[in-house]
């Protein structure tokens, strides 16, 4: 049965606009995480800076390198941006090889039967007025205990590096602060703060290292990151790590004798 006149009218006027009016009624097949890239974290340039009093003298600086994980985001939906990085504390670093030993033992972090934090984000809220900036809240597995965490993160840049072979590259830089005590890591009160201040800078690379470990993160970033391609051999790994099978540490003094 042919259409009527009236109909066959309206058709072709609709036929007859840009695109199609009939097409721009259909549905976008593109999905909501179509934007979306996923980002492996640079071990060699994602550290993680943690202070705390020490016995109201100073604030004692450390810091954590080697970090792997994933962030998978878009820059035009950063609410639907997820994160999840783990820290190997065993690579931590006082300054000093007496102190990484304490608060490495076990009445500190442990590092024997906990090596590893983890930080897995729950929600993405960018800053009113500052479209570079954002609240990034989440889960903090730390010491055996899960826990909330907060953090502030400047965007600082979404581009080419520009080095070989050039990967596209993000910038990060964080800001939060943690009770040690909510995580089961109370000794030592009267030497060591209960606050820790946590400064972190971050790059992630798309596409590459997503999905690594902490340690095959570090040691595939010893072999190809391209900063370091002229440098020497990568030194023997980190004195700090715990050996295999060593031998039972002595309680830790307060204040680590010089």
């Amino acid at each position: 049965m042919s259409l009527n006149r009236p109909c066959a009218i309206v058709l072709a006027a609709l036929a007859a606009l840009p695109g199609g009016a009939l097409a721009e009624q259909a549905p976008a097949p593109a999905d909501a995480a179509a934007g979306q890239a996923s980002y492996g974290f640079d071990p060699v340039h994602t550290r993680v800076m943690f202070a705390l009093s020490h016995a109201g003298f100073s604030q004692a600086i450390g810091t954590v390198s080697g970090a792997a994980g994933s962030l998978r985001f878009d820059p035009a939906d950063w609410r639907s941006a997820r994160l999840d990085v783990q820290v190997p504390l065993t690579r931590l670093e006082l300054g000093d090889d007496k102190w990484n030993k304490a608060a490495l033992a076990r009445n500190l972090l442990d590092g024997k039967r906990w090596p590893t934090a983890r930080f897995v984000s729950a929600q993405v809220e960018p800053t009113a007025g500052d479209p570079q900036r954002f609240k990034v809240c989440g889960t903090l597995s730390l010491h055996g205990v899960d826990g909330p965490l907060c953090l502030d993160v400047k965007f600082n840049a979404l581009k080419r590096h520009p080095l070989p072979p050039f990967h596209r590259t993000a910038g990060f830089s964080a800001t939060g602060t943690l009770s040690r005590a909510a995580f089961g890591i109370d000794a030592w009160k009267s030497v060591i703060g209960d606050e820790v201040e946590l400064r972190i800078e971050a790059e992630a690379v798309r596409d590459k290292y997503v999905g690594d470990s902490p340690k095959s993160a570090a040691s595939a970033a010893a072999g190809e990151d391209s900063d370091a391609a002229q440098a020497d051999p990568p030194a023997a790994p980190d004195s700090v790590r715990p050996d295999p099978a060593p031998p039972a540490p002595a309680q830790p003094r307060p204040e680590p004798s010089r």
